[in-house]
């Protein structure tokens, strides 16, 4: 008996090492932030890669905008239900669906991190509200995308205090099996905190390169070196956004491929998102994922 399940741990020890080296690779992208109507199935989906949808946005503020003190509502389009969800994981068991948090603004109104009278409160509100929301829209995990900081360490550490005891609650009480944060180059700094206090239960840092201003392959080369140094580089995203800023076309692809001839493991890919991508019949996401699949790259 003691050697059958020696050799189980042996067997379960390497699928894993081969699913870090060979496999695993994963998409993740937003949908359903931006008003357009958008549904899970109008996006391609490769059964070969681990699809992570994140819906934007969950929001600890009224439609006002006043704050909530943790008290966390959704605020994507309704068409993205639960029994939307349910169904897209059910016909690609490859398929999770995160919420994030925050966003740039509700309405009108600029959202940012607030310091709360009670941090340890705002704790379990928000772990309270966010298990409501993440059972009844049968979600596996958060994205945290605040965008918006009072510069002070006194701001970062209460950032990464609270947003670190959310995140780790919540995977111990085996509410979410995944967390994502969403950093970009004005933001950097109370990230680093939340990633040097609680990065061993972060799972993926979707960088928002797009907001860095590099248009080239060798700025994004630049731009990823930079933020892999600050955090780490396996868990670190390359990201694209749709007609947007930053690096645009194919010089997108052109990127990764510099990426990985300079030693860089492309674990995956972010978009932003889906909601732009419908207009071009989602040739972004069709070519990352068929980029991630034929990636052979080995880590630095």
């Amino acid at each position: 008996m003691v050697q059958l399940q020696l050799s189980l741990l042996f067997v379960a020890g390497f699928a894993f090492i081969f699913q870090q080296v060979y496999g695993g690779k994963v998409m993740m992208e937003y949908i359903g932030a931006t008003g357009v109507s958008v549904s899970f199935d109008d996006v391609p989906i490769n059964d070969g890669i681990d699809f992570h949808f994140i819906l934007g946005f969950a929001v600890d503020a009224d439609e006002s905008g006043n704050f909530q003190n943790g008290k966390f509502s959704p605020y994507w389009i309704p068409e993205l239900t639960p029994m939307s969800v349910a169904a897209i994981k059910k016909a690609h068991p490859n398929v999770k669906v995160m919420v994030s948090l925050s966003g740039w603004s509700i309405g009108t109104k600029t959202l940012h991190w607030y310091i709360p009278e009670n941090s340890e409160k705002w704790i379990s509100n928000a772990v309270s509200s966010l298990t409501s929301i993440i059972t009844t829209y049968h979600l596996d995990g958060i994205d945290i995308d605040y965008e918006k900081f009072r510069n002070s360490s006194k701001t970062n550490a209460n950032f990464a205090y609270c947003i670190g005891e959310l995140i780790t609650r919540l995977k111990d009480q085996g509410v979410i099996s995944v967390a994502s944060i969403a950093p970009f180059y004005s933001t950097v700094a109370p990230y680093i905190a939340l990633y040097q206090g609680y990065g061993h239960a972060i799972d993926y840092v979707n960088h928002q390169f797009y907001t860095d201003k590099v248009k080239t392959p060798k700025g994004y080369l630049k731009a990823f070196e930079l933020r892999a140094n600050q955090f780490d580089k396996t868990k670190l995203l390359p990201a694209y956004e749709v007609n947007g800023r930053g690096i645009q076309g194919d010089l997108f692809f052109d990127a990764l491929s510099l990426l990985e001839d300079n030693g860089f493991l492309i674990n995956g890919v972010m978009i932003f998102s889906a909601d732009a991508s419908s207009e071009n019949k989602y040739h972004y996401e069709r070519k990352s994922q068929a980029f991630l699949l034929n990636s052979t790259s080995t880590s630095v």
